[in-house]
């Protein structure tokens, strides 16, 4: 095996988030208010199967172990399924995950699982049909609940959802999200609202701590969970009484990237060092032939020494991203 991608302040890296699309069917607030609307100048195709097999065997040979595939809405490519195979097939990625809107699922998710896919997150940013209709501009409600259901059918023994906290439309709602996940294996996770390019008035407007729900928490009776490398950045609460669970994903807390082990890599080939970095590191070139993996893995790791040790965006840095889709949040 090559040496574990690491970078300048030894953070490992485990955990690679992959965009195949930056395609989306649906119009969230906070991501694409105004739909997906491609760029008019000609732009290479997203990666092919065979660009992910290579991309994804460079980084399980360097010590990652979970690969999330993102969007866009990943569910959008008609090889989707064949991606998720791909993924799972290769030596030493034991997690397989995906970030969804949910609203194939009920119709494909067995499928989905019985090609390697392990964990499922499934955007839901409210429990009121009107409310969801508002925030994503789609009136899939129905849909994607049962997407979630379907989930559970196909033996999955625990969804994550995501939630983003947005203040004045559905801050407000945490005792209807506990309920939905006392008796179900649902771990809830409540993401902070990022300022990013196109979004400074949403950001202005909505934006809310999770703090205030931390505190709740933990003052009834919540207990914070112990973290797995391969993890992602949200700090989980479990209570006896429920058998779901609380995710809190609070970006602008000191030493967040502290714990840094993940990368990202867009669906045109181009590895980003952080959501919210100033460039992108071209790979391209070098997933055209299996005998460039060397070269591949030394480009990564050559990126790497450049990742800051920050997002900065305490300080109002919003990087070269124009919105969470444009390399899959």
């Amino acid at each position: 095996m090559a040496k574990q991608f690491e970078d300048n302040f030894h953070r490992k890296f485990y955990y690679l988030r992959l965009s195949v699309t930056d395609v989306c069917n649906f119009k969230c607030t906070y991501c694409l208010p105004n739909g997906y609307h491609p760029e008019e100048k000609k732009r290479p195709a997203f990666m092919s199967l065979d660009e992910i097999h290579r991309v994804t065997a460079a980084f399980a040979e360097c010590g990652t172990s979970k690969v999330r595939i993102t969007g866009g809405e990943p569910t959008l490519r008609r090889d989707f399924t064949d991606i998720v195979r791909t993924v799972a097939e290769q030596p030493g990625i034991s997690k397989v995950a995906m970030t969804t809107n949910g609203y194939r699922m009920a119709k494909q998710v067995a499928g989905w699982r019985e090609a390697g896919l392990t964990h499922i997150n499934v955007s839901v940013d409210s429990l009121d049909p009107r409310l969801f209709h508002q925030i994503t501009g789609e009136n899939m409600f129905g849909q994607v609940m049962a997407g979630i259901d379907a989930a559970f059918e196909a033996g999955y023994e625990q969804v994550k959802v995501n939630t983003v906290l947005l203040k004045d439309l559905n801050s407000q709602q945490l005792p209807q999200f506990l309920e939905w996940i006392k008796h179900r294996p649902i771990q809830l996770r409540f993401i902070e609202l990022m300022q990013t390019g196109e979004m400074d008035s949403l950001f202005a407007n909505h934006h809310v701590s999770g703090v205030s729900i931390r505190n709740h928490l933990i003052a009834n009776g919540w207990v914070l969970k112990i973290k797995a490398n391969n993890d992602g950045p949200a700090q989980v609460f479990c209570h006896p009484d429920y058998q779901g669970e609380i995710g809190l994903i609070m970006p602008y807390e000191k030493d967040f990237c502290k714990s840094c082990n993940r990368l990202r890599v867009s669906a045109m080939g181009k590895l980003h060092l952080c959501l919210f970095g100033d460039h992108g590191v071209d790979l391209r070139d070098l997933l055209q032939q299996d005998e460039q993996r060397e070269d591949l893995i030394a480009r990564i790791q050559g990126g790497l020494q450049e990742k800051a040790v920050s997002h900065f965006l305490e300080q109002g840095n919003t990087g070269m991203t124009p919105h969470l889709a444009s390399i899959g949040g």
